[in-house]
């Protein structure tokens, strides 16, 4: 049977306190709003549209292809949103899914059952349960003897209704041909002055005919909006994506300090130590080693590297490379095969050929690193003069002393070498030695009449 998907996201989430769109709130790597779509293409539905208002351009911009949107404009409640989205629909036939913007722990395999159900039972209408071990809040679901009678909202709950713990989750399905005139009979005869889509259901019931509940795990039900909340799921949804890469083989020393956003491809042959972050487009290659302390954003993570206590951003880490500690790699970093960047190094927009080295407190930025070329600790590439950044060029087997200040642009031919303490402003042709550094010039008793002085000076 067909179906269509419409997706609730008009609101503007006023608890957040945010001035970002409730459903545009990222957990785990993406939107409250993408979790939800993601889900719903379980369904393969023929069309789906989303219900905008807050922020209404912002939301539609963040839509895939094939998914349209409409704007409920004024908001009168989730009946009427449900109506609007009904109206962008071209189908109506078979089935529609209504789904909250902001309940991103729904999974796809839940939405099939879900509609599954639906089917089997023939009913007009189903709606998606969860079961509280407290329900203060939530509309209690009162079932009789072939299904839903009644959602009893909070305020007309009597003590009998208080003791039910099966609640309304506000996800449903509808038979399409009936959807448009129930949507069409409800009336916003209550103290909020809106349309309420729970009053279908009560529709549906007073004309005879069935509405049907699923129940799903607590957990699906938990809508955003509050940051608690959002907190709430992203936990569960990183957990989710941590126990699906222990299953695959991904080994982790402890997944409850591992932090790995939905898009993250990891192979199943790596190891993750405590305190990753591996956010974006990032992927980690086979037997890569990771952590502890690392920050990986959409970087790439090549075979058999090591990562230790290092910030990575948009940065290519080559097969058996060595990171960190305390590295930091910036956007257009490339390591190739074996490079070694090492402790308190910066990289930027440059490439370290295979098997070369920054072992020690150096900046390099903007430059052109060649194979088996060994960098001393404290060499700082000068690229920018205030106005425009240059390139440093340097070599094969290239020997760069200590304390090398690289001014840009330069270049530095193959197994060439520059003393410890230059500056070098011109190129340096291969095989040669650059130095620039005025001869050192030792003064005797200099220590002796420096403590004399002092003794003077403090009386």
């Amino acid at each position: 049977m067909s179906v269509e998907v419409i997706v609730l996201a008009a609101g503007k989430g006023t608890r957040m306190r945010s001035d970002t769109a409730k459903v545009l709130h990222e957990a785990a790597g993406r939107t409250l709003l993408d979790w939800v779509l993601d889900a719903s293409r379980s369904l393969d539905p023929l069309e789906s549209t989303v219900v905008i208002g807050h922020q209404a351009e912002t939301v539609a911009a963040t839509l895939p292809d094939g998914v349209t949107s409409v704007i409920q404009d004024p908001q009168h409640g989730t009946g009427h949103a449900a109506q609007v989205g009904l109206g962008n629909l071209t189908n109506h036939t078979g089935t529609i899914v209504v789904i909250p913007g902001d309940m991103p722990l729904i999974t796809g395999q839940a939405l099939l059952e879900f509609v599954a159900h639906h089917n089997e039972t023939r009913a007009v209408a189903t709606v998606m349960t969860v079961v509280l071990d407290d329900p203060s809040g939530y509309g209690r679901i009162v079932r009789g003897t072939t299904g839903v009678e009644r959602i009893v909202e909070e305020r007309d709950a009597t003590p009998d209704h208080k003791t039910i713990t099966e609640v309304n989750t506000s996800v449903y399905v509808f038979d399409a041909a009936l959807l448009g005139d129930a949507l069409e009979s409800i009336t916003p005869d209550n103290s909020q002055g809106e349309y309420y889509l729970t009053d279908v259901v009560a529709y549906f019931v007073d004309g005879g005919h069935r509405v049907s509940a699923f129940s799903v795990p607590a957990e699906m039900g938990i809508g955003v909006n509050t940051h608690g909340q959002l907190a709430e799921v992203a936990s569960i949804l990183r957990t989710r994506i941590n126990a699906d890469l222990l299953d695959s083989g991904v080994w982790m020393l402890d997944p409850s300090r591992v932090y790995i956003d939905a898009d993250v491809v990891v192979d199943p042959t790596a190891r993750i130590f405590p305190e990753v972050h591996l956010t974006g487009a990032t992927i980690v290659g086979p037997g890569a080693v990771i952590g502890p302390n690392v920050q990986a954003d959409t970087t790439k993570i090549g075979q058999d590297a090591v990562v230790k206590q290092a910030v990575m951003l948009e940065a290519i880490v080559g097969r058996e490379a060595l990171v960190g500690p305390f590295a930091y790699l910036r956007p257009g970093a490339v390591l190739e095969r074996g490079a070694k960047v090492g402790t308190y190094v910066e990289i930027k927009g440059s490439t370290v050929g295979a098997g070369s080295k920054v072992p020690h407190l150096s900046y390099v930025g903007d430059a052109t690193i060649g194979e088996r070329t060994n960098i001393g600790a404290g060499t700082i590439t000068v690229n920018y003069d205030g106005y425009k950044k240059y390139r440093t060029t340097i070599g094969d087997r290239v020997r760069i002393g200590s304390d090398t200040m690289l001014v840009a642009p330069v270049s530095i031919g193959d197994d060439a070498v520059t003393g410890a303490g230059s500056v070098i402003t011109q190129n340096v042709p291969e095989g040669a030695l650059g130095v620039s550094r005025d001869p050192q010039r030792n003064v005797d008793g200099y220590a002796e009449k420096r403590r004399k002085r002092a003794e003077k000076e403090s009386g």
